[in-house]
């Protein structure tokens, strides 16, 4: 598999038409998202009814908002969601009122240590309002009265989200996941989408072994209501990742799903170290994105998150500093080309068969020994290719040859579709 050169530019104007968009947990900026995420993949839109109940939580209420601003009494806005759209906290309760500063104060927002940024607030589960803005406009705030307005709703209505389900030849699935409701946030957000989207362009092109299932979904609820409605199909996610903040200049960095040696948490550092980019491997902890929902105990998925900065280790995280400045189409690109090692390594990790298992079987005779003149890698192609017969047992896979024997992933692969070809191995057994 091998995603096309200009990608990474597709995928940077994809984040730029979505960036504008008031996207949340439930309402319409959320599905225009998954909407035209659709005219790229075919995605299936699920809409769950607020009320329901899935495992410990409830699907609130559906939030959409149409317009919100703090003016002088002169009527100049000097807050304007439309403006930007983090100037209101995200699922803020109706409000129209003319208060004073002091009255107005408590619901201001800004981030002090950054004073020309505005921040990024949210109040999902406890109805409340307030406003975000730098903290340079807060301070130059006069003692005065202001015109308060909130054009909100938070009514009964649903929640949105999206599937992609790309069947292979066998059903063992690999679960590809990344939230779609935080509004104007390049990296943290929109970055994830993208590379989701173009992964899943790149696998619908290409035959597939496994099956592969994407799941678009507002953050920790989306997760929640996927994991109550698909017990079935989470029985059959055999590798997983969560795609988050892959836009960013900086080093990718893995954080291991529970079980911590998965064979997806193996496939990931392999993919990593072979690339020879600058990498950190960090240990599961319950806190972070949606991985904590597919690794929670009951569940226990095999689902890492793989990222660049992660989420909170930027300064720009959750603020409008995290704009389309701050992703790079390079930077997408070799995102996406690092999910395409992965899952290249996870179609390729079969178990095979020694059909010559008594002795060591004659290589020269079949041209896979000594067939390599002038080749300066000629002994590592025949160690693989000995490293693979040994170890084809039926019990232990590709990736266990390539752990084993410390050659290359490659390398191994070409041994192992030599040795297929000329009979000498098979695929074992389920």
């Amino acid at each position: 598999m091998s995603p096309a050169p200009s990608n990474g530019t597709a995928m940077h104007a994809l984040i730029g038409e979505l960036f504008p968009i008031c996207r949340s947990i439930t309402g319409d900026g959320l599905r225009q998202t998954l909407a035209r995420i659709g005219r790229e993949i075919p995605l299936t839109l699920h809409e769950i009814s607020t009320g329901a109940e899935a495992l410990d939580w409830t699907v609130p209420n559906e939030w959409n908002i149409r317009d919100a601003y703090v003016a002088d009494l002169t009527g100049r806005r000097i807050i304007d969601f439309r403006r930007n759209n983090l100037e209101v906290v995200n699922y803020s309760a109706p409000v129209r009122a003319r208060m004073t500063l002091a009255e107005l104060r408590p619901h201001l927002h800004s981030i002090p240590e950054h004073p020309d940024w505005i921040p990024y607030r949210t109040s999902y589960y406890q109805e409340t309002w307030g406003f975000c803005l730098t903290d340079r406009a807060l301070q130059a705030l006069p003692d005065a009265e202001y015109d308060v307005v909130i054009d909100s709703t938070l009514a009964p209505g649903s929640l949105t989200y999206g599937e992609c389900v790309l069947p292979g030849t066998e059903p063992d699935e690999v679960l590809i996941s990344c939230h779609a409701c935080h509004p104007s946030l390049a990296n943290d957000n929109l970055s994830g989408l993208a590379v989701a989207t173009w992964l899943a362009k790149v696998l619908a092109a290409e035959p597939r072994r496994l099956t592969y299932r994407f799941v678009f979904a507002p953050g920790t609820i989306g997760a929640i209501v996927w994991l109550a409605r698909n017990p079935d199909a989470a029985t059959r996610v055999q590798h997983g990742l969560v795609v988050a903040c892959v836009g960013d200049p900086g080093p990718f960095c893995y954080k291991e799903s529970r079980r911590g040696n998965a064979v997806i948490d193996q496939v990931v550092r392999l993919a990593l170290k072979e690339s020879g980019v600058n990498f950190q491997i960090r240990p599961f902890a319950p806190i972070g994105y949606d991985e904590r929902q597919y690794c929670s105990p009951g569940f226990n998925l095999p689902v890492g998150s793989l990222t660049r900065t992660p989420n909170g280790m930027y300064p720009e995280y959750h603020s409008s500093a995290d704009n389309l400045s701050l992703v790079t189409p390079e930077a997408l690109e070799a995102s996406l080309d690092m999910f395409v090692s992965v899952i290249d390594l996870l179609e390729a990790n079969l178990t095979y068969l020694n059909q010559h298992p008594f002795g060591e079987p004659q290589l020269g005779r079949r041209g896979l020994y000594g067939a390599l003149g002038g080749d300066p890698n000629r002994g590592e192609h025949e160690a693989a290719t000995l490293w693979a017969l040994n170890l084809s047992d039926g019990r232990n896979s590709l990736l266990d040859i390539v752990q084993h024997s410390g050659i290359p992933s490659p390398t191994v692969r070409l041994a192992v579709d030599r040795l297929v070809a000329a009979g000498l191995l098979a695929r074992a057994p389920e």
